[in-house]
Formats: structure tokens, sequence, C-alpha cells
């Protein structure tokens, strides 16, 4: 269903085209699709990369911690930003211009190591690269989040079946990228597995290039608040008004924080200590592929169950995994748990997806995807500091059961929240030709 008026229009008239253009009304999107896997595919392999050559010279959590921090503080206003930029600069513009800026910031590593050597590459040069990274990569995820209604209205695709596939190549991504990752730490090394990330991006940048779809060119300028700033305050606005946009921003901020640590942090530093870079990268994979399946699955899921459901199925299966694996129990358990994991909470992006898309105008839909991500990155670094300490400290059994019982309590707070039944109620349908600039 798309709910936007604009969108509908588009998809009405795509659809009075010949009989023998199916292929390129879906172009758009297939291209969009393609930027994402590839960019995904890059980040995926810089989880990998950049805790382990952390690891590898000190063997610190801490440190460990800190790199993973420096790639997360600046999400939060890296994402707001993004947000706008979108809206402001144009969705295909700023999609390139983040995938160049986060491609430089990855190859900066093997260039360093041969211009100065590889003691050049030290914690601090890879906090500030992570940090780099992460200023770069939210505007090009925003940016192509937000042009997934008209892509999708061109194909003929519900949004529902759009977003699915864009959150399963999404995980898709996080299975090749870290498997890619572990396989060529082991071979290439950590340092030189950073031209490969810096390739994928590369990739994002020419299947963009090549796009031209209704709304990602120039904006109209009519339809935006007159500074940046204010334009973001127009979405901070927007989101603390909508009453399920403010509940899901809060409830996505909690979890992310206690998420982020294990996958960040924890799960490096046990395989980092027993000398196996490959297994971590089978856990991430393990993740991802639940993932993987639960977003392709998602469209039958709408049908068959309440998107409140769906969410509370999540939150409570995360808790209740992330406890089992506190004790640490044999691999082949863990990725059993892990994809596990992934599978219930495959879902929830798509849903979030869904919300955001349909609650706001196409003018104001990067600040609303903006707002509402930096809010998921706010409680980040906080878990990444507790969680440091806490696992050179306490160990990770502490750790993790630290960070899994309070998902847990998450989990029976939300079935409480009346806001979440929302998600199952029909949205008024939000001016989606506002803002809409042609390419």
């Amino acid at each position: 269903m798309v709910a936007a008026a604009g969108a509908l229009l588009d998809s009405r008239r795509y659809a009075m085209t010949p009989p023998d253009a199916p292929l390129s009304r879906r172009g758009p999107l297939l291209l969009i699709l393609f930027a994402a896997l590839m960019a995904g595919t890059g980040n995926g392999i810089s989880i990998v990369v950049f805790p382990w050559l952390v690891l590898q010279r000190t063997g610190s959590a801490l440190d460990a911690s800190i790199v993973a921090m420096a790639g997360t503080l600046p999400l939060l206003a890296a994402t707001l930003i993004a947000g706008a930029a979108v809206d402001y600069l144009g969705r295909r513009r700023v999609s390139m211009i983040s995938d160049t800026l986060s491609a430089l910031s990855v190859v900066a590593v093997p260039v360093l190591a041969l211009m100065f050597g590889a003691d050049v590459v030290n914690v601090a040069v890879l906090a500030v690269l992570a940090a780099l990274g992460a200023l770069f990569d939210p505007a090009g995820m925003t940016a192509r989040e937000t042009m997934l209604p008209e892509a999708a209205a061109r194909a003929g695709w519900s949004l529902d079946r759009a977003n699915s596939y864009f959150e399963a190549v999404f995980n898709l991504a996080y299975i090749v990228g870290p498997g890619i990752g572990g396989l060529l730490i082991a071979t290439l090394g950590g340092v030189n597995t950073m031209w490969v990330t810096a390739a994928t991006f590369v990739l994002s940048i020419a299947a963009i290039s090549v796009l031209r779809l209704e709304g990602a060119g120039i904006p109209d300028r009519s339809a935006l608040t007159g500074s940046v700033w204010a334009g973001i305050l127009e979405g901070l606005r927007f989101v603390w008004h909508n009453r399920v946009l403010r509940t899901l921003a809060v409830v996505d901020l909690v979890a992310t924080g206690l998420y982020m640590p294990m996958e960040s942090v924890l799960f490096p530093k046990y395989f980092t200590d027993r000398d196996e870079p490959a297994q971590l990268g089978w856990v991430l994979m393990a993740l991802s592929i639940g993932g993987l399946v639960g977003a392709l699955g998602y469209a039958v899921m709408a049908k068959l169950m309440k998107r409140r459901t769906v969410m509370l199925i999540a939150v409570i299966t995360l808790g209740a995994a992330m406890t089992v694996i506190a004790f640490l129990p044999p691999l082949p358990v863990i990725l059993v748990l892990c994809a596990l994991v992934g599978f219930v909470y495959g879902p929830i992006a798509p849903i979030y997806n869904y919300v955001m898309q349909t609650r706001a105008p196409a003018h104001l839909r990067g600040r609303v995807v903006g707002v509402m991500g930096s809010l998921a990155y706010a409680a980040g670094p906080l878990g990444l500091i507790l969680a440091g300490p806490l696992a050179d400290g306490a160990g990770l059994h502490v750790t993790f059961l630290a960070l899994s019982l309070p998902m847990l309590a998450l989990g029976v707070v939300a079935v409480f929240l009346p806001a979440l039944r929302d998600l199952d109620t029909q949205p008024a349908a939000p001016d989606a030709t506002a803002g809409s600039g042609i390419p």
C-alpha cells in the first residue's frame, strides 16, 4: 500500500507505460537496492576490521570500546544533519557524496600504513577514521531510504514489499560483509582489507550516479524551512508530536544502547581472545542471515500478524537470547541464538520505515528519518562506555547479563505502551507531492 497521494499518481502514470517496459519501471528500485547492498557490505567489513585491528594491537576491550564509541558518537548529530541534507540538497546527490567520503575514510587506513608504516595505524588513528566513517554513512543510508516510496510506486510495488526487500538487502550486506572481512583478515591482513571496503562504496556511487527518479534530484526550495537548523527543529517537532513515532524512537534508543555493545565489543573481545577471526565473522553472519529471512518474510507476516505483535516478540526474544548467550555456550549454540535474534528482529526495520514513510510528507521525509535514526543512536555511546570497562573488569558473562536483563524488562514495558497500538491503524495520507524535486 502506498499511502502518499503523489506516489499513487506516479504508480498510475507508470502503469500506463507499454507492456514491454516493466524492467525500466523497476530500474530505479533495483539501483537503490544494489547501492544499499554495496554500501552495507563495506560497513559490514568495517564492523569486523576496526575492532580487530585495535584488539590485535592492544588486546584491550576498553580500547575496542573507544574505537566503537568513536564510530557511534558522531551518529547522533550526523544523522540529524543527514536528514536535513537529504531534504535540502537532494537525495541522489547526498547519497553519492556520502559514499565518496566513506570510501576515503576507510582507504586512509592502508594509505597511511603504506606512507608511514603500520605502526602509525594506532588506536587514536583508528578512532578518528571510525568517527569520520560514522559521520558520513548516515547521509547515504537516509538518502536511499527516502527514495523508496517513489521507486516502489514506479515499480508498482507496495510499500511493505519495497521496505521488506530493502531491509533484506541490508541484512544480506551484513552477511557478505563480515564474512568477507573475516576471510580477508585471515588472508590479506586487517589493513589491506580496507581496500576492498573502499571498492564497495565506489560501486554504490556508480549505481546511484545513473539513477533517475522523481524526487531524487534538486528539491523544491519553496516547500522548505528557511535555514537548515530551522529545518532540523521542524523534523524534531514533527516526531515529538506524533505519538507512535515518539514511542518508537524511545524504544529503539533503549534497545540499540543495550544491543550495540554485544556486536561491537563483546563478540569481538571473545573471539579475539581465542584468536578466531573467522568465527567472529560467522556469528555476525548468523545475525544477518536471520535478519535476511525475517526481513524477507515481513511482507507475509504483515498479512498474518499485527505489527505490534511482531515488535513485542522481537524485543522479548532478543532479551531472552542475549541472556542465554551470557553463559557463553558452544559456538553452534551461539550461532543458532544469533540467527533467531536476527529472524525476529528482521521485520522491525521495515515497520519503522513504513511508519516514517506514511506519517511524514515528502518534503520532510529526510528529516524525520534523520531524527528517528539519531535518537536510535543516542544510547549507543553510553552502552559502549559501560560495556568495555565492565568486560575487562568483571568478565564477559557479567557484561552480557548487564545488557540482556534490561532488554527483557524493555519487552515487558513495551507490552503496556498504548502508542504501539497505532502501528496497526491506518494513517492519514501525508502530502507527498510537496518538495518533490525533478532529477
